[in-house]
């Protein structure tokens, strides 16, 4: 297990800069040329409305449940003792193609203003069937960018498997270390039953995930009123058969074909209201004290209503139980520390940013094309007014990937990670601020 202690390591000197050229990532003609249903100047979403009210606030409450420790210590001791993110790592044996073996189809799905500085595409065998989710990395677990001795970014993925219980989900573990090739490997997400004799999979899309300290908190967009699930990651259990099926089986524990699998640890609940925020994306604002867990919800764009976008604390405790989590009251309720409204529909990515020397907190939101062809919006706003970044001679606000999937921001680099369709892609936080202006 990576101890608190470890926290405050010596920071090494090389740091996962771009190691491709602006001409390396030229996107050929398909990623430069926009149509004219795409050079359509998106709705500007307007300023952000402070929610403040009860009713309002109350929407956004969660309740806490943590899965008893009995019955993650039954799993261990029926698996196996846990692994953790080092034993995955070294034990990858897929690898994500460099940009320069990534089809042109591929590439389409990058951002063309702000343009992506390196970009990788994920094995077509490994992910057919298998839909993108959120993603996240190790500079959100911790400040020095590092889990262990490692960069890691971690990407879900999930993938209906005709059960009737709806759907697997999974994340991979990316080794970062260096700008080439990066090695993967991938874990099952769990939810553990049966008193801890049994697990089944987690039935829902990951549209947003945030890695904080040792906690791994992941959104539950379908099924129950679970809004957000949470996975330790220093608790990996090895699947003892490669079986397709999920949880107990003759002879083992399966994983649906993988290795690994992460039991859930706890789970966050949502009010049982009508109105009740479903967070769509999160990201880790680590600009507040505390650092805080920032979420939006999805809204489509003919629904008719605002998108809410909101933020909780998370604890500063050294209680190993409670470190990662969000910050609860004495009946367990976690409570928004601030709450807005936009104006912005079809919202995949959300950051929360306070550019230094300033009070002015922006919110970055990546809205996917919804009802247009093509590519999404990347918009900044606050409490004075919104933006979009720009391109093409017509100044196009349709400059994002399509498929707007989740952002998160790695200090340490600089950079802004996020994922559309089969590519993984960063790009430094100073290119989007200057491509918004």
């Amino acid at each position: 297990m990576k101890q608190r202690g470890r926290h405050r390591r010596r920071r090494r000197g090389r740091a996962l800069r771009a190691a491709l050229t602006g001409a390396a990532l030229a996107l050929t003609g398909a990623a430069t040329l926009i149509s004219a249903s795409q050079a359509t100047v998106a709705d500007d979403p307007g300023t952000l409305k402070p929610l403040t009210s009860a009713a309002d606030t109350d929407a956004l409450r969660l309740t806490e449940h943590r899965v008893p420790t009995a019955w993650l210590d039954r799993l261990s001791a029926a698996m196996g003792d846990p692994v953790g993110v080092d034993t995955v790592l070294a034990s990858a044996d897929r690898r994500l193609r460099e940009d320069a073996d990534c089809t042109a189809g591929e590439r389409e799905d990058l951002p063309v203003s702000p343009a992506a500085t390196r970009a990788y595409c994920w094995d077509e065998a490994d992910t057919d069937g298998w839909r993108p989710g959120a993603v996240t990395t190790s500079a959100d677990a911790d400040e020095d960018g590092r889990w262990g001795t490692h960069r890691v970014v971690l990407s879900a993925w999930s993938r209906d498997d005709g059960t009737p219980q709806g759907g697997l989900a999974r994340v991979s573990f990316v080794d970062a270390d260096g700008p080439g090739r990066l090695g993967y490997a991938s874990a099952l997400l769990a939810v553990p039953v049966d008193g801890g004799h049994d697990y089944r999979g987690l039935a829902s899309p990951v549209t947003g995930m945030v890695w904080y300290q040792d906690k791994l908190l992941v959104t539950a967009a379908t099924g129950d009123r679970e809004a957000l699930y949470v996975y330790d990651v220093d608790r990996i259990q090895r699947a003892t058969t490669a079986a397709d099926a999920v949880g107990r089986v003759p002879g083992g524990w399966a994983a649906g074909g993988h290795r690994y699998v992460l039991p859930a640890v706890a789970s966050y609940r949502l009010p049982d209201t009508d109105g009740a925020a479903r967070p769509g994306a999160i990201s880790l604002d680590r600009g507040t004290a505390p650092a805080s867990l920032v979420a939006s919800e999805r809204v489509d764009a003919d629904d008719g209503r605002p998108t809410r976008l909101w933020r909780y604390a998370l604890r500063t405790t050294t209680d190993p139980a409670r470190t990662g989590l969000p910050a609860t009251d004495s009946a367990g309720h976690v409570d928004a520390v601030e709450a807005y409204e936009t104006g912005a529909a079809e919202v995949g990515g959300v950051l929360s940013y306070r550019p230094p020397g300033t009070a002015r907190t922006e919110w970055y939101l990546g809205r996917t094309a919804g009802g247009h062809e093509g590519r999404g919006t990347l918009w900044r706003q606050d409490s004075e007014g919104a933006r979009a970044s720009e391109c093409g001679a017509d100044r196009s606000q349709r400059c994002w990937s399509g498929r707007a999937g989740s952002l998160s921001y790695a200090a340490p680099t600089g950079e802004v990670w996020s994922q559309s369709g089969r590519v993984l892609f960063a790009l430094p936080l100073s290119a989007i601020v200057d491509a918004i202006g």
